[in-house]
């Protein structure tokens, strides 16, 4: 049997949240693939879909500089945080709504989307806007906090008021007693920097796909706090409709991280847009797609949410606008993850060997996604020999790549 030419193997996850960043999972699992396949050539894309890592992402990709800064945390407390500086666009900052409202800066214990705050958001954009920042990249994802993007707002000089003129307090819960929106003391620098905001296009703020209900029980909200947040939600949209003119219950973006998009979109004047819009800018993902044989995901939960503008989903699509296959990777297939074969995804698996502790798996995950990956190319390898061996097609079918089950013509 003559020489198998060397793969080349594209590595391009997400984080797996409060667990191990981008670039961690990127280099486990590089690492396996070249246990399996010493001959590969591996390329690595770690990506960010607006939560943690987006900063660090962008900075490094146009090698800029992280500044850090103190904020408000989610419980409310003071906390080291930063933004970022690209460094090929002229006063553009970057900042990931995460570092400072995220769901991993709230204990386990201490989970009460009803309190928590996206005040140090507002403080973040502050701190850029002092910078001299003339255009803002916010990331939203991985939140913690179910507030609207009221606390955001507040930090910034917005005015919540309550039937009696008095300011509403932190968090999501206090939005049922909103009354009235005052916005003349906005930071009036908002006025003359463009504001755009990365986020899942899928989230709406309001009904059964809305905040509250979707993914207030993550955040750790009661069956009876949820109804309650789907009130206070449902108050916010109405009163931003009332006072400032927008109907953002059902816009595309507006629940993005516990409504903050609702808030940037109505409150701060920015725009929303898909996250991929603005992350694939500068991660050079198509690049490094041209140049793979094959490409492998990954990322915490391989569910049926995944399709809905997670890294996975995206990073198949445009696999298959190549013809190439794609295998997923992840550290729970939760329900309906067999939903990702519609869309791009080859092939899925956990990198969980057997039933263990929520802690032991996130401390072993780093063993565990090298040797997911070294499986997953042996099992490549094995393909790839019995095809020579037959005389089959290679693993680049680019003819007549299929997306979401459809050819496209050659």
């Amino acid at each position: 049997m003559s020489r198998r030419p060397a793969l080349t193997v594209l590595v391009a996850p997400s984080g797996f949240k409060e667990n191990l960043s981008a670039e961690s999972v990127a280099c486990h699992l590089a690492r396996g693939v070249q246990q399996a396949m010493p001959d590969a050539e591996v390329l690595t894309a770690p990506l960010a879909d607006g939560g943690e890592g987006f900063t660090q992402a962008l900075v490094q990709a146009t090698q800029g500089r992280l500044i850090p800064v103190r904020v408000t945390g989610p419980l409310g407390d003071s906390l080291p945080s930063f933004f970022g500086l690209l460094g090929n666009r002229h006063r553009t900052a970057v900042i990931e709504m995460a570092a400072a409202a995220g769901l991993r800066l709230v204990p386990r214990e201490r989970r009460n989307p009803m309190l928590t705050t996206s005040r140090g958001v507002g403080e973040l954009i502050r701190a850029a806007l002092d910078a001299g920042a003339e255009r803002i990249l916010l990331g939203c994802g991985d939140s913690g906090v179910n507030d609207g993007g009221a606390g955001m707002a507040q930090a910034l000089g917005a005015r919540l008021l309550d039937a009696q003129g008095r300011e509403l307090g932190p968090g999501g819960g206090e939005l049922a007693r909103l009354h009235r929106i005052d916005l003349s003391g906005l930071d009036p620098r908002l006025q003359q920097v463009q504001l755009d905001a990365a986020v899942n296009w899928h989230n709406v703020l309001l009904g059964p796909r809305g905040v509250a209900r979707v993914f207030g029980p993550q955040k750790g909200a009661t069956p009876a706090q949820v109804d309650q947040l789907d009130l206070a939600m449902t108050r916010w949209a109405e009163v931003i409709h009332r006072d400032l003119g927008q109907a953002i219950g059902q816009a595309p973006g507006a629940g993005a991280s516990g409504g903050l998009g609702a808030g940037v979109a109505a409150l701060l004047g920015g725009r929303l847009h898909p996250r991929f819009d603005i992350v694939m800018n500068d991660l050079q993902l198509d690049e490094l797609l041209d140049r793979a044989d094959l490409v492998i995901t990954a990322e915490g939960s391989l569910d049926a949410q995944t399709p809905y503008g997670k890294v996975p989903a995206e990073v198949a699509r445009r696999a298959k606008l190549r013809g190439l296959p794609v295998i997923a990777l992840a550290g729970t297939l939760g329900p309906g993850a067999d939903l990702n074969l519609a869309h791009g995804i080859d092939a899925c698996a956990s990198i969980v060997p057997g039933p263990c502790s929520l802690d032991e798996a996130m401390a072993r995950s780093p063993h565990w996604l090298e040797r997911a990956a070294a499986d997953a190319l042996r099992m490549v390898r094995i393909g790839l020999d019995l095809g020579q061996a037959v005389g089959a097609p290679g693993l680049r079918p680019r003819s007549r790549p299929s997306v979401m089950g459809q050819s496209i013509p050659s």
